[in-house]
């Protein structure tokens, strides 16, 4: 006998997809946090922001503009 859940899980790229036009928080390996506006990204996670600045002890430490983030560096994406 086979139970089925009801689970509504969604693919990684689904969610992000949600988070396109929004404010994310990225950490990156090495522990560099950058915040931004969630531009686009591809398969492999890689990501363009707009209006990005990276990020000290929670605070903006200097202001970047439009950045490429490699999708292999991250370690979270959060919304923000």
């Amino acid at each position: 006998m086979s139970v089925q859940k009801n689970v509504n899980v969604s693919r990684p790229l689904d969610a992000l997809g949600k988070s396109l036009n929004s404010q994310v928080l990225i950490k990156l390996k090495g522990g560099r946090e950058f915040r931004g506006v969630l531009k686009s990204f591809d398969m492999h996670m890689n990501l363009v922001l707009n209006d990005a600045e990276e990020l000290e002890n929670g605070e903006s430490s200097r202001r970047l503009g439009i950045v490429l983030i490699r999708g292999d560096n991250i370690v979270y994406i959060s919304p923000g």
